[in-house]
């Protein structure tokens, strides 16, 4: 039985935040588009985060070690897919659908695989790069590919305006089509889908002048995309459906794969924001107000006598966008110790010494 929770490397009683970032991780590094890219693993991934990333299905894994509601779990002994017993047909015909047998694997996120029976279409992903300002508030993109999209002349029927469809003289109107294949099993009859009307049964009289009849042509299609506030370096948005088109199916995902370029001073640190604010020694001894900056602008900081040397102030709620509001912004004070003092500054401070301070 497969350990859902040991594929995406996480605890059992992990959350769901905690889960969409170890399925975000791993998509990103074995997504078949990638160089990295190992189709299995993905395949392996995606069907665990499709199981525990949802309520009922992870209640039922976690009870009985597989989910009944669909999306996987461990088959019992004996078992092949979707609970087909190979040993109690030995010797025996029988027939089996290759849709009805895979549908439910390929397509969970991306990898070319089905749905419900239905193609679908290849996936894409993108990188964008992003200034560290944007990854804290949030913003959004407009980019162009040029990719498969659905025909607008004929709503991807593959069909000319005006005509109709008929019947696939191929698989004659079924969709499927039936191959019966011996072996020391048995007598197999596989089921798979016409390949000329993908799975539809019909055919156009004729053909739809601006896609050649195939539903979908390559275009340029743009395409706007809504970048969350508090985005990390490396983190994955997954558009569904904004992938390659594919006649009589499902198109496929767009990933966005977010690159944040570092600020020159100041970095996240979970919610909050971290800079150093340098101040001279007589500063730190008898308070000051200093002008930094930050994300929303200038910002005036007082700074408390007799403060240490890397001591932390807190701004309140000028940090990372959240959910629940904003973080912190976080300055640590870093105090100026000067290598060389003149003749006046030498004396004033063996005064203070003579004070014992």
């Amino acid at each position: 039985m497969k350990n859902f929770y040991e594929i995406l490397g996480i605890e059992k009683g992990a959350s769901p935040d905690d889960i969409k970032r170890a399925f975000r991780k791993l998509a990103s590094k074995y997504h078949p588009d990638k160089k990295t890219g190992d189709e299995a693993r993905f395949k392996e991934i995606s069907e665990a985060y499709a199981v525990l990333s949802d309520e009922k299905k992870r209640a039922e894994y976690d009870t009985y070690g597989r989910s009944f509601s669909g999306g996987g779990g461990g088959a019992g002994a004996g078992q092949g897919f979707g609970g087909f017993d190979f040993n109690s047909a030995q010797g025996q015909g029988f027939e089996f659908d290759l849709n009805d047998i895979f549908g439910g694997f390929g397509d969970i996120f991306g990898g070319g695989g089905r749905q419900q029976g239905k193609p679908r279409g290849r996936d894409i992903s993108i990188d964008i790069e992003l200034p560290f300002k944007e990854s804290v508030f949030g913003t959004t993109r407009t980019v162009l590919l040029k990719k498969n999209s659905t025909c607008e002349e004929c709503k991807g029927s593959g069909a000319a305006q005006g005509t109709s469809m008929q019947t696939c003289t191929t698989c004659n109107g079924n969709g499927k089509i039936r191959e019966t294949r011996s072996s020391i099993l048995g007598s197999f009859t596989t089921v798979k889908e016409c390949g000329t009307c993908n799975g539809k049964g019909q055919v156009p009289k004729e053909k739809c002048t601006k896609c050649k009849g195939a539903g979908v042509f390559k275009k340029e299609e743009e395409i706007t995309i809504a970048i969350p506030s508090g985005i990390e370096h490396g983190e994955m948005i997954r558009m569904s459906g904004r992938g390659e088109a594919i006649q009589g199916g499902v198109s496929g995902d767009l990933y966005v794969k977010i690159h944040v370029t570092p600020h020159p001073s100041i970095v996240r640190d979970g919610i909050n924001l971290r800079t150093d604010l340098t101040v001279k020694l007589t500063d730190a001894l008898l308070g000051a107000t200093y002008t930094l900056d930050t994300l929303d602008g200038p910002l005036s900081l007082k700074i408390p006598d007799g403060i240490k040397n890397r001591e932390v102030l807190r701004v309140q709620s000028k940090g990372v966008k959240h959910s629940g509001g904003r973080g912190d912004f976080l300055v640590r004070i870093l105090i100026d110790i000067p290598h060389k003092l003149s003749r006046r500054a030498r004396k004033l401070v063996e005064e203070l010494r003579e004070e014992g301070i």
